[in-house]
């Protein structure tokens, strides 16, 4: 017992690990759909804990105020990550206009206008028009500065741990693709209490406006660099105030999972205590064939090839750029399986990924055992 009267961690009971489901030997990939508040690393935490497995990870971080898609790996299905081919994203938002951030979303706190009046001036008489432009101006291939506070290192140390050592961190400009930056409702005008913002400390109202956009980009770009940058060019300001991801790759929000029940957010939860939310995500798991088939241009095997890659020779050469995933049909009609078994179906199996070198296509990595 602690002298605040709670009991002491070793006297507090612990929650029971619920029982694990049965998983499939290969593992498979989770499309959970993480909701604010919570850390990509919370999601693979809470995946371990429902799996009864450490073996769990992740591709591509989304920040704690973002929703939306998180592809989740599990067992085996792990070594896949670094293969897959996920370079292209799409995201939802929402931008401010007339308010900028030190972290250029809404987490961070507000910094003031050099001159709040001229920002209020400009925001009146900006136009629909010199909104899109100004979208517009933000797309094709650019050099972007990512936000100061970011997960980027900076001579080992993460950007983010240095900023709130008190540091001042200036990251440079690296190249990212911005397919479509786009408006997709009208802009919302709106007056928000100016605590914060004024110069003055007063107490006036402050006009926005709120932007919804689509984003389509590759990997790496900061979808609040360009709120932040938007701002900039329109002389008023900008950060992000929401951000949900809608698309990694080829995959979407498609029967995305919940691992966290925002009704019950714990593990009192009672489909959490009888394990049976364990064992939906498990049903919901996406085979390494079917992650293979909807990732990679495919190669189909004769058994002698399969024979082959699996003592590690290498095979004809596919003619394709880049990976390739070799299947082996399983049965006659060498159909393929569906999703949503969450186990390796009878129809074709994953040896291997290939890519074309010297002549001859060679496994990259064997799945497959010999």
């Amino acid at each position: 017992m602690t002298a605040t009267g709670r009991p002491a961690p070793a006297d507090r009971p612990r929650t029971p690990r619920p029982p694990a489901p049965a998983r499939p030997p290969q593992g498979g990939l989770l499309l959970v759909d993480k909701p604010a508040g919570r850390t990509s690393h919370d999601v693979v935490g809470r995946v371990r804990w429902l799996l009864g497995t450490r073996r769990v990870g992740h591709a591509g971080t989304l920040d704690p105020m973002a929703t939306g898609l998180l592809l989740v790996a599990v067992d085996r299905a792990t070594r896949l990550l670094g293969h897959l081919a996920l370079t292209d994203k799409q995201y939802l938002a929402t931008v401010r206009l007339g308010r900028a951030t030190d972290t250029d979303d809404a987490d961070g706190t507000v910094l003031p206008p050099d001159d709040p009046a001229a920002v209020a001036a400009a925001l009146r008489v900006v136009t629909d028009a010199q909104l899109t432009a100004g979208t517009a101006a933000l797309t094709g291939a650019l050099l972007q500065v990512p936000s100061s506070v970011s997960a980027i290192k900076v001579a080992g140390r993460r950007a983010y741990d240095r900023v709130r050592a008190g540091e001042t961190v200036e990251l440079a400009a690296r190249p990212v693709t911005v397919h479509r930056f786009q408006i997709v409702a009208p802009p919302r005008r709106l007056t928000l209490p100016a605590a914060g913002v004024s110069a003055t400390g007063g107490t006036e109202p402050v006009e926005v406006i709120d932007l919804d956009v689509v984003v389509d980009c590759t990997t790496g770009t900061y979808v609040r660099a360009l709120a932040r940058d938007l701002g900039r060019a329109l002389g008023v300001g900008g950060h992000l105030t929401a951000l949900r991801r809608t698309r990694v790759g080829p995959f979407t929000l498609d029967g995305a999972a919940s691992v966290f029940d925002p009704a019950v957010p714990g593990p009192d939860d009672p489909d959490v205590a009888d394990g049976s939310l364990g064992r939906a995500l498990v049903a919901s798991m996406l085979t390494p064939e079917q992650v293979a088939r909807t990732t990679f241009p495919v190669r189909v095997l004769t058994a002698h090839e399969a024979a082959g890659l699996r003592h590690g020779r290498p095979v004809t050469p596919t003619g394709r750029a880049g990976t390739v995933a070799a299947l082996l049909p399983t049965t006659p009609d060498g159909s393929s399986p569906t999703r949503g078994s969450g186990t390796a179906q009878a129809g074709e199996q994953l040896i291997a990924l290939l890519a074309d070198s010297d002549g001859a296509a060679r496994s990259v990595l064997g799945w497959a055992a010999g």
